[in-house]
């Protein structure tokens, strides 16, 4: 039976991944799909915990490689100004991963577009979105990380990266800056787009103040979150940084469309 979401104590990226998946109830839905696109948190050339490490990457490869024939491919537009997609992963080494797994690394800032309509949106009322987001099961692999302007950056937020620099690129240094002015709309409209499949988030460690530095969680969160309804995790992720869900816009606003909120189980089974 699939759950909207569960956490587990984190051991190693090896060992825990394929074990919350499987209590999720993970291996029969993967097994139904023919392609499978994980969406890494790689916003910048920063090591993690700012970015997902190749290694957690590389463990949800290897479980969805054991459950499923399906395709699978790893996507990323990053938000860094002066690097290109692919430089980033290099730098994380994402491309080592690739070469010895034997799959593909997909710019999403120079992807395919189709033009997406949704006129309850007020900040994106159309929406330029890659092609092979809508075609493709997403499995969004997120970094427990608080954030300034959408107070977390989880599961939802990491959908960002999907968005193309032609179009949401308006000033400032970061390549998805249109964003920013009303950042937590922006999310949540992005979300009615497309919101993850699959949702999780390396908690691991996480940062409780900002999203590209700063302090690490004290002590470390040592969770790994995920499940079938992203606005359950985050709202898991936002509660294991200190932040009611209900103070945090994004969340609050999914919560009953996108998903329930109140879906997660006691953070600390």
């Amino acid at each position: 039976m699939q759950r909207p979401c569960a956490t587990a104590e984190f051991i190693s990226y090896e060992e825990t991944i394929p074990s919350l998946l499987k209590n999720i109830g993970a291996p029969e839905l993967l097994r139904r799909q023919q392609r499978i696109l994980i969406k890494p948190n790689l916003v910048n050339a920063s090591p993690p915990p700012v970015t997902l490490p190749v290694a957690a990457c590389a463990a949800l490869v290897r479980a969805c490689r054991q459950w499923s024939d399906a395709e699978i491919i790893i996507a990323e537009g990053t938000g860094e100004k002066h690097l290109t997609t692919d430089e980033v992963f290099a730098i994380h080494g994402y491309d080592r991963l690739a070469k010895e797994e034997g799959i593909e690394l997909v710019d999403l800032n120079e992807a395919g577009l189709i033009e997406l309509r949704d006129p309850r949106n007020k900040v994106f009322p159309t929406f330029m979105m890659p092609r092979l987001v809508m075609e493709s099961f997403v499995l969004s692999a997120a970094v427990l990380k608080a954030h300034s302007l959408s107070t977390v950056t989880l599961s939802m937020k990491n959908m960002i990266g999907v968005a193309p620099p032609a179009y949401y690129q308006r000033g400032g240094h970061w390549k998805k800056s249109a964003f920013h002015k009303q950042m937590q709309s922006s999310i949540f409209e992005l979300n009615r787009y497309r919101k993850p499949d699959l949702a999780f988030i390396d908690a691991s460690i996480g940062l409780s103040d900002y999203h590209l530095g700063g302090p690490t969680c004290d002590p470390p969160v040592n969770k790994l979150v995920g499940g079938f309804d992203p606005v359950a995790v985050d709202a898991v992720g936002s509660e294991l940084l200190g932040f009611p869900w209900q103070q945090v816009g994004h969340i609050k606003m999914a919560d009953g469309e996108l998903g329930r909120a109140d879906s997660f189980p006691p953070i600390h089974e």
